[in-house]
């Protein structure tokens, strides 16, 4: 089959073919649709790579539409493919990278979102956008009114217009366009938490991983949306380290050395696991074991540290509940953390016994 390599911009797309290492036909093209002199479906079928970004699961499904095989290009990796390199990057040069590395093969590949998990993702970037300018109103609102020496009274978010134009007195008529704003989000952000509501009435594992503390619906359906299918992953830690909370590492000359958490992946989902994280060791039942288990982590380090490290743990537990479709139960996790505290205590045993036979003359 073909190789073909495109750079999605969103002016214009660079098109590129090779065969046996060399450059063979070019293109650039205002819009991926206009490739179907290319790569339609009277044209010979080709592997295209491209790599990931928000428009590229529209250009996978139209590709393979018309015959092609897409191959999804992880962006966190491409540079190791050549791209940028020697200070040279342009959409012509990045195609033509994208092309000879893809007829080498060991191509880093994305991984593609099922249909309903997409649409499950746009909504949440609906619900998020909301959240966020309504957060950024408040805020701005607050400060203006400080500036002429009005404090305006702590409330939850959905009355604040209400007990804003009640308190604001001589700032009222600086405020009102933004509590107008107010007025025509709450609505809005209504209609999204109601469609995710309906997505996840259709999704039985947001309703599993729910039952998990500190996991309410916002967090279960952004996970679900992001992880997509737990079988891909073979243990916690790489779904841990898929959504951006392990550890960074720099280890050299047998010396192991660990930095702050890599923050790859997926930001908003790493947001929303701090704040369960958060919710559990403030909120939950003090015996719940990962309570338990942060607090033991707070009171050797801090607390600020041990809310990442849980949020960690509860990457991997909400993974294990997805893969064996169980619900969340504290007896059985508990159970668990004594078995691996009673595999350290044996190793530390083992390594002391060691280091005694040692030393002995």
């Amino acid at each position: 089959m073909r190789k073909i390599a495109l750079d999605l911009g969103v002016r214009k797309t660079a098109f590129c073919e090779v065969k046996n290492g060399a450059v063979v036909r070019r293109a650039t093209v205002t819009s991926v649709e206009t490739l179907s002199s290319l790569l339609g479906p009277q044209e010979q079928p080709a592997v295209v790579a491209i790599e990931a970004c928000r428009e590229a699961w529209h250009v996978h499904d139209l590709l393979r539409s018309w015959g092609n095989e897409v191959v999804l290009v992880d962006t966190t990796r491409s540079r190791r493919l050549g791209i940028g390199q020697h200070g040279r990057k342009t959409d012509r040069i990045d195609a033509e990278v994208l092309a000879l590395a893809l007829e080498r093969g060991g191509i880093p590949m994305a991984h593609v979102l099922s249909p309903h998990r997409r649409e499950l993702r746009r909504w949440l970037g609906v619900r998020r956008a909301l959240v966020e300018s309504r957060a950024n109103l408040i805020t701005t609102c607050r400060g203006l009114a400080r500036e002429q020496g009005v404090v305006l009274p702590k409330c939850t978010v959905p009355i604040f217009a209400r007990k804003a134009r009640r308190s604001a007195g001589i700032a009222l008529p600086v405020l009102e366009p933004l509590l107008k704003q107010l007025d025509a989000i709450n609505p809005e952000l209504a209609v999204a938490e109601a469609k995710l509501a309906e997505l996840g009435e259709t999704e039985p594992v947001v309703k599993l991983l729910m039952t998990a503390p500190g996991v309410g619906p916002i967090i279960a359906a952004c996970f679900v949306s992001v992880i997509d299918d737990a079988k891909r992953f073979r243990s916690p830690h790489q779904v841990e380290s898929y959504v951006g909370l392990v550890p960074s590492e720099d280890s050299s000359g047998g010396k192991r050395r660990l930095g702050a958490i890599t923050k790859k992946g997926n930001p908003y989902l790493r947001s929303l696991l701090i704040e369960g994280a958060w919710a559990i060791l403030g909120r939950v039942d003090r015996n719940d074991p990962l309570r338990l288990w942060a607090e033991a982590v707070a009171e050797r380090r801090s607390r600020k540290i041990a809310v990442t490290a849980l949020a960690r743990r509860l990457v991997g537990v909400l993974w294990a509940m997805w893969r064996d479709s169980k619900p969340y139960d504290p007896k059985l996790l508990a159970a668990a953390s004594s078995r691996g505290t009673r595999r350290l205590a044996h190793a530390l045993q083992t390594q002391a016994r060691n280091l005694e036979v040692q030393l002995q003359p």
